[in-house]
């Protein structure tokens, strides 16, 4: 428990801040109507597809140096950074140029309300070049976690939010001489923090680093291989997930936009709680790597029925007042009576549920730490795509089931989910796997 704690708590830290963060943006907007709103939801989750591939380079970055500090290989351990570092300056400028012209052609297809797309289009735009920056940001978090300095992970987070927090207030009401740019005004403050936050670890990088290797040399081809290899179905992982988000957002607004903007705050106060489990996945990818450098396979298969073990009752206590005071928590954010009234019987399933779906999300980074990036990547795509968002189709616009109807398949999509990844921790093929 100690070792759990010691290094999930400051990645835990740094979720929480950043939830917060995407709460306090979402409150703001949330003052400029539900169509503000639903823009900024729908953009977020764009700019989240449209980044997906550079965020799986932090998987590998992750799962190489915590089995080099495992292995005791500690001068050569901040080499699987510099290889991440390289394929973002590689990829992400091509990658946000072709995005930033092509945001006002698909972002239509995602919602056809033509007040949405108008405040929707520059905020995404905004979003997408910063995706260099947040490549980069992905990357040293990779590695802070790997080599157990999570504590500079949350650290650069705390910084990064305080600046978004202020840039955002000045930014979408015009404050202290500022202009006043609304939704607009919200992706600029996003994006400034996000470079605040890639020069700020590099900082870091130079102190804590530079003596693992930290931009001493390029990396060899051969680094550059192995985390292309375990990176890229993390990554396709991932931008398929985010994709299935955004359609989940276009299946929901087609059943309204009221529904819409319900679904925005539903998901944001969802990860206030949810992350809290992701960080004790990263946790879990940590220390599995870390075994497994040392050929401890017994060690690293335990450590991830233990974490498995701890998010399961820290977030079924960050469920209770999801559906025990559901009014509370979204009268933050909601501010419209039918919104409201939509939006707490869901409230009170994500709170009943969300115990259950942390031990998917830890063995998933379990799995992930342990180098067996292209079994989740299969798992995930066939789930969310194949059986999910089909089905969320018919029982929101075709049978018009709602807004509930839609969030209780999710929920038993997830249970599946928790249930295939258990199979494979425990069936243990994840342990050959060379990083």
């Amino acid at each position: 428990m100690k070792r759990i704690f010691w290094l999930a708590l400051p990645i835990i830290g740094g979720m929480i801040s950043q939830n917060v963060l995407n709460l306090v943006d979402t409150a703001m907007v949330g003052t400029l109507g539900n169509v503000a709103l639903a823009a900024v939801g729908l953009g977020g989750f764009a700019t989240f597809m449209s980044q997906a591939l550079i965020l799986g380079i932090s998987t590998g970055v992750q799962a190489m140096a915590s089995r080099r500090k495992g292995e005791g290989n500690l001068d050569i351990m901040a080499r699987p950074l510099n290889a991440g570092l390289v394929l973002v300056l590689l990829v992400a400028p091509i990658l946000s140029g072709v995005l930033y012209f092509l945001a006002p052609v698909f972002y239509p297809y995602l919602n056809s309300d033509p007040e949405v797309i108008a405040q929707g289009v520059p905020y995404l735009q905004v979003r997408i070049l910063a995706i260099v920056f947040v490549g980069m940001n992905f990357s040293f978090r990779g590695y802070w976690n790997a080599v157990d300095l999570s504590r500079l992970y949350m650290m650069t987070l705390v910084v990064m939010h305080i600046s978004n927090i202020f840039l955002n207030y000045v930014l979408i009401f015009g404050k202290w001489g500022f202009p006043m740019l609304g939704v607009t005004g919200a992706g600029i403050g996003t994006s400034v923090s996000t470079l605040i936050g890639s020069i700020f670890y590099f900082i870091l990088g130079w102190r804590y680093a530079r003596n693992n290797g930290f931009l001493k040399v390029l990396p060899p081809f051969s680094d550059i291989k192995k985390m292309v290899l375990i990176s890229l179905p993390s990554g396709v992982q991932q931008l398929f997930f985010a994709a299935g988000l955004t359609a989940l957002y276009w299946i929901v607004g087609m059943v309204g936009t009221t529904e819409l903007a319900a679904a925005n705050v539903l998901i944001n106060i969802t990860l206030v709680a949810i992350l809290p489990g992701i960080g004790l996945g990263l946790a879990a990818a940590t220390l599995v790597g870390q075994a497994l450098g040392r050929k401890d396979i017994e060690d690293a298969k335990a450590w991830g029925w233990d974490v498995s073990k701890v998010g399961f009752i820290g977030l079924g206590i960050l469920g209770v007042p999801m559906w025990l005071v559901p009014e509370m928590l979204l009268g933050v954010f909601l501010h419209d009576e039918v919104a409201m009234k939509i939006a707490i019987p869901v409230m009170r399933l994500v709170g009943i549920t969300i115990a259950f779906e942390s031990i998917g999300l830890v063995l998933m980074n379990a799995l992930l730490g342990a180098g067996y990036s292209k079994v989740v990547m299969v798992v995930s795509i066939v789930l969310q795509w194949f059986i999910f968002l089909p089905i969320a189709y018919l029982v929101g616009p075709v049978w018009g089931w709602g807004l509930f109807g839609i969030w209780s398949m999710q929920a038993i999509y997830r249970g599946f989910q928790t249930f295939i990844f258990g199979w494979l921790w425990r069936k243990g093929d994840w342990a050959s796997v060379k990083v």
